[in-house]
């Protein structure tokens, strides 16, 4: 290992990870991917949890990718972060850039169907129920303002 040069960037699923940090920790660097995501990704590939991500060989590197890829298709439905999609009705888990895309499509979708929690996201008040009396101020005041002395 003292021989080999580190990589800085490691990338997987489009995305630049962390070379000096361990494979547990760089891969949560993807968007869709947590702690125990990560622990069962390594688990299926059988890289060393703790080794650093920067020393991994291309191989490893390309197990770790295509493990990520197949993801999935390996772990129980209620562990997906897209359970019962409501345009197919399948269940799958996002990854990287997919998971802003799908949000902010659901977001517009609410905003078009003139639904109450669409409205709120449009007027930028609080969407989940929670009071708006004394929280949630931000931006220019439009009521009474002080008198300056």
């Amino acid at each position: 290992m003292a021989d080999e040069e580190i990589r800085h960037l490691v990338r997987i699923m489009n995305t630049d990870l962390q070379g000096a940090q361990p494979v547990q920790y760089a891969l949560t660097g993807i968007r869709g991917v947590g702690r125990r995501t990560a622990r069962i990704i390594i688990d299926s590939t059988g890289i060393d949890p703790k080794g650093t991500i920067g020393y991994l060989s291309d191989d490893d590197i390309s197990k770790l990718d295509s493990a990520v890829d197949a993801f999935e298709k390996t772990v129980p439905e209620w562990m997906l972060n897209r359970q019962n999609d409501p345009l197919t009705g399948d269940s799958k888990h996002l990854l990287g850039q997919d998971i802003i895309m799908t949000f902010r499509e659901d977001i517009n979708n609410l905003k078009k169907v003139r639904a109450y929690r669409g409205i709120r996201h449009e007027r930028g008040l609080k969407v989940r129920g929670q009071r708006t009396k004394s929280t949630g101020r931000r931006g220019s005041t439009i009521g009474v303002s002080r008198k300056k002395s």
